[in-house]
């Protein structure tokens, strides 16, 4: 009896398995042309009492700017790579083990878009441990741009503000598009920490941050496989 009982709970779990395996499949490929109706960062900052602004617009309505910016500051290996740097883990884990207290990341745009699609914030290794299978999915069945077009709709950048267009609408009065190098720098540079890292007023480290993202900016913007991303 306590084997048949066995047996039927294994088969219970792998249905179960199965059915949660083919409902995040297909919802991955959903999203590979429909836009995400929600987030669970959004709607943890909506029940926080911050709201939720956000108008979720096409790849070429972007404009070239904030996608150059993001990834000079983000991930300048995010053409090339396949969802992970893993040099810079490498580089942030010997940082991490000399500073306990200043942790450093090492997260590509492939791994924030798997984390602020899919999942929620913070949550320890077994999010990551989540983070790195969705990574590696989106890389699969999307391609760079959706997976840029994604981040850009989605990411918080500010409190309550998701995405570069009601980013830019909130902070510049303008559509992403005509968002200038120095706008598209400054919404950048508030990534780490949009609660606090305010883009206007722009806050001592904005300043600083959206210089530095400028002279990256310039920088990159010659590389093949950049430019192929900006059309």
């Amino acid at each position: 009896m306590k084997e048949k009982n066995k047996n039927g709970l294994w088969t219970f779990l792998k249905k179960i398995f199965l059915v949660l395996f083919i409902s995040h499949l297909s919802y991955i490929v959903i999203c590979k042309w429909i836009d995400p109706p929600f987030t669970i960062t959004q709607l943890v900052n909506f029940f926080e009492g911050y709201g939720i602004k956000r108008d979720y617009i096409s790849y070429d309505e972007m404009g070239s700017n904030i996608k150059l910016a993001v990834m000079a500051s983000e991930d300048q290996l995010f053409p090339v790579h396949n969802g992970f740097d893993f040099d810079e883990i490498k580089e942030a884990m010997k940082y991490n083990e000399k500073h306990p207290n200043r942790t450093r990341g090492a997260s590509t745009i492939s791994q924030q878009t798997a984390k602020n699609v899919f999942l929620w914030q913070h949550g320890g290794y077994f999010r990551k441990g989540l983070e790195v299978y969705f990574t590696f999915m989106i890389e699969l069945i999307w391609d760079k741009k959706r997976i840029l077009e994604n981040y850009l709709n989605i990411v918080e950048m500010g409190k309550g503000i998701f995405g570069v267009q009601a980013a830019a609408q909130y902070y510049f009065n303008k559509d992403a598009k005509n968002l200038t190098k120095k706008e598209a720098a400054m919404i950048a540079a508030c990534l780490p920490n949009p609660k606090k890292l305010t883009v206007k007023p722009p806050s001592k480290y904005v300043n600083y941050r959206s210089g530095k993202i400028m002279i990256q900016m310039n920088y990159i913007a010659d590389d093949a496989e950049i430019r192929k991303l900006l059309k």
